[in-house]
């Protein structure tokens, strides 16, 4: 392997840490109207509270929602749905219906009124507690209010990576997935 380094473009400098993890967040409008965006920037911010992070582009859709509702729901898909991930992150649900569009099934969350994606192994539903303008995102802190997952995905408080295969996003429209061996060095 070369130890040589190159410059990388500022605007992709983000790729850098990528492949990143890749999440279906759902949220809805005022009257209901259900809409669900792919993105790989998310992550957990605080273990007590449970907080995560989600980063959106004001000039997306469900920012306006996320920002009015005060509340979304963090889905976590896999290979098995990557190509309605993404579909969902391509088009926007301004005058679609994507769950229509690709066949995702919501369902009644337990405590926000966004849906979760029957086809996703696991459900963060959030409740906004605060919003912060960073560059040309917005990132939204949710205080996590329920949290479930699949049962046999999930197994000793963690996943079951021998049958749980996550979606990685690489960049552009290239995704990877984990293996099942687990590495633990010594």
């Amino acid at each position: 392997m070369s130890l040589e380094k190159v410059d990388v473009r500022l605007p992709l400098a983000y790729r850098l840490l990528h492949p990143r993890n890749v999440v279906l967040v759902t949220c809805v409008d005022e009257v209901g109207k259900v809409n669900v965006i792919t993105l790989a920037w998310s992550m957990p911010v605080s273990m007590d509270p449970p907080i995560v992070a989600i980063s959106v582009a004001p000039k997306r859709y469900s920012h306006g929602l996320i920002e009015r509702s005060k509340e979304f729901v963090v889905n976590v898909p896999t290979m098995d749905i990557v190509k309605e991930a993404l579909y969902c992150g391509r088009v926007s649900g301004r005058r679609r219906d994507k769950f229509k569009d690709v066949g995702l099934t919501p369902s009644p969350a337990k405590r926000v009124k966004p849906p979760i994606i029957n086809e996703c192994i696991a459900h963060l539903e959030c409740k906004v507690i605060q919003q912060i303008k960073v560059g040309d995102h917005t990132l939204f802190l949710g205080e996590v209010v329920a949290a479930y997952v699949n049962e046999k995905s999930f197994v000793n408080n963690k996943y079951n990576l021998t049958i749980t295969r996550f979606i990685y996003h690489v960049g552009e429209d290239e995704f990877v997935t984990n293996e099942s061996r687990i590495v633990i060095p010594h």
